[in-house]
């Protein structure tokens, strides 16, 4: 009961007055008693009582803190004097007359109390009714004193008829009508958690659709109503484990403190309480097939059809784009035109499915909001995929190769066979295929060597110093000009290009088409073997000549 000290109501006066009733009347029973040797109980029952007296006779001169001070040492008391009650029936040490006009005086307490907290509990639900909704929240604090004072006044009242049915009376009429009582509260309840429940609810809904402005009311309405629930949800609970002892059915109001609360107690695995729990779900999920199932139904069927027309959609747009992407005026990479028709039947899936799922009554506004949370935890966790990505479209943009292209790129020779955004495959000149990520490309040199439409072949032939220079490039020139896949322009380029250590070495370096590029070197090649032998040229090879010098033995040793 130290809860009470933060109560400022009329209520201490009128128990007050009921406690100086109960002390007076207990002082005048004691001084009727013979003057027999008391136990140590009755000294204690007795001291109570006379320091309850004195506490009474303070509280008429005493003000302000101090009253309050003094108020909640009389209720103390009161408590201490109640379980000197409980030790003394349980112990028998104290005459049961005694006991008993104790008992009996603490119901009359008890009564009073109950008849006085409900009325100002009633009176105070009428200036919470009326009241702002900032008002509420100081006048929900001392509507909370009072429920839990009220409860504990009831509980009271059990363990009162309790002991005098220990003492020997007929405690029926009072029992069924605690029983009453309790009955009645939890009904009052239970349908006053229900209403509350109800209402979180609207204004949960009202909230996820109000403007700023409206928010911050609504909010405090919210908290309002939450309060009002949680004072309702722990009187039931008190009630509800009092109604088990007064042999109440209480497995109705367990399962709504669990559906309410959602706290598992042991009070869920009786078999009333799961039967009410399943009673209730079963009954709500037909009661919702029956109202919603039609509707979503329909939804459903909007939502297939929605993503059949998509993947149509999604076709068509897809042939539309790979025709057009084709086109030589557009003039696109493979992995340009690979990218915009992919993109094109994935942008028309995201439409619809953002569409199919507006039509089943799902909000977007958190669907994308996921997304964008997702994406960047994604983004961290695929870092390097992302930057193969990056490199994928600084290729894209900038174009350095494009499939059926012979490059040299990430160190490896070959010709692309394949491009996306993320890697590129390579098939190497001896048929293997080797995968590179587009960084490893894009950072490192790239070169392509089938992107110009023509190439210059570059060769390096050598004759002897011995060998006539001019006959030498006319035979070159002649072979040459006589090989039906040199270009006549740009002009074939042949010099005497070094006057090397052992050779005179001539350039030579034909234009051609690119595809015809390793048909000329290999021709041109054997070539020059073939008429330099026969015109006597000789093709110098490095050789060593090495001069032996003999040294004469001197015999006149």
């Amino acid at each position: 009961m130290n809860q009470l000290g933060r109560v400022n109501y009329p209520l201490f006066f009128a128990l007050l007055v009921l406690s100086l009733a109960l002390v007076t009347s207990v002082v005048h029973a004691n001084e009727a008693e013979t003057a027999a040797p008391l136990s140590k109980d009755e000294i204690s029952i007795q001291t109570l009582n006379d320091e309850m007296k004195a506490l009474t006779d303070s509280l008429n001169s005493a003000s302000g803190d101090e009253k309050d001070a003094l108020q909640l040492k009389l209720f103390q008391k009161n408590d201490e004097l109640r379980a000197q009650l409980s030790n003394a029936i349980r112990s028998k040490s104290v005459n049961e007359q005694t006991l008993i006009s104790q008992v009996e005086q603490q119901q009359k307490y008890i009564r009073s109390a109950t008849l006085y907290l409900e009325s100002q509990i009633k009176a105070l639900n009428v200036k919470i009714d009326e009241a702002q909704n900032e008002e509420r929240l100081s006048l929900l604090t001392d509507y909370q004193d009072l429920q839990h004072y009220l409860d504990q006044i009831v509980a009271s009242n059990w363990q009162s008829i309790q002991w005098l049915k220990e003492l020997g009376l007929d405690e029926t009429a009072a029992e069924q009508k605690l029983r009453d009582l309790v009955e009645r509260r939890l009904r009052l309840l239970s349908a006053s958690v229900e209403f509350f429940n109800q209402q979180l609810g609207t204004v949960g809904k009202q909230l996820s659709v109000s403007p700023e402005s409206e928010k911050a009311a609504l909010q405090l309405s919210q908290l309002v109503i939450k309060q009002r629930m949680n004072i309702a949800v722990e009187s039931m609970s008190t009630l509800i484990s009092l109604g088990d002892k007064l042999d109440i059915d209480t497995a109705e109001y367990k399962r709504l403190q669990f559906e309410v609360t959602g706290s598992i107690t042991q009070d869920l695995l009786n078999g009333q309480v799961i039967a009410a729990i399943l009673t209730t779900w079963s009954n709500s999920l037909w009661d919702w097939i029956a109202n919603n199932a039609p509707q979503h139904l329909f939804q459903l069927l909007v939502f297939g059809l929605i993503l059949f027309a998509t993947s149509l959609v999604a076709k068509l747009v897809r042939k539309v784009v790979s025709k057009a992407v084709v086109t030589k005026n557009l003039n696109l990479s493979h992995l340009m035109q690979d990218f915009f028709i992919g993109m094109s039947g994935k942008f028309v899936w995201v439409i619809g499915i953002l569409v199919a799922l507006s039509q089943i009554g799902l909000n977007l506004a958190p669907v994308l909001t996921g997304f964008g949370i997702a994406g960047v935890i994604i983004g961290f966790a695929l870092q390097d995929t992302l930057s193969n990505f990056a490199a994928g479209m600084m290729l894209l943009i900038y174009r350095p190769f494009d499939v059926g292209d012979f490059v040299f790129a990430g160190g490896v020779d070959g010709k692309v066979s394949h491009m996306s955004l993320v890697n590129t495959t390579i098939k190497t000149f001896d048929n293997q295929i080797i995968i590179i990520p587009n960084s490893k490309i894009w950072g490192d040199v790239i070169k392509n060597v089938t992107h110009e439409r023509i190439r210059r072949v570059d060769m390096v032939f050598g004759i002897g110093y011995s060998d006539d220079v001019l006959k030498a490039e006319q035979v070159l020139t002649d072979i040459v000009n006589a090989h039906p896949s040199v270009l006549r322009t740009p002009e074939p380029n042949i010099r005497v290009h070094t006057l090397n250590t052992s050779s005179v070495d001539f350039i030579v370096r034909p234009w051609v088409k690119t595809d015809d590029y390793w048909d000329v070197y290999w021709d041109v090649t054997k070539e020059v073997k073939l008429r330099f032998d026969r015109e006597g040229i000789s093709i110098p090879f490095p050789q060593q000549d090495v001069h032996l010098h003999m040294v004469e033995r001197d015999t006149t040793a």
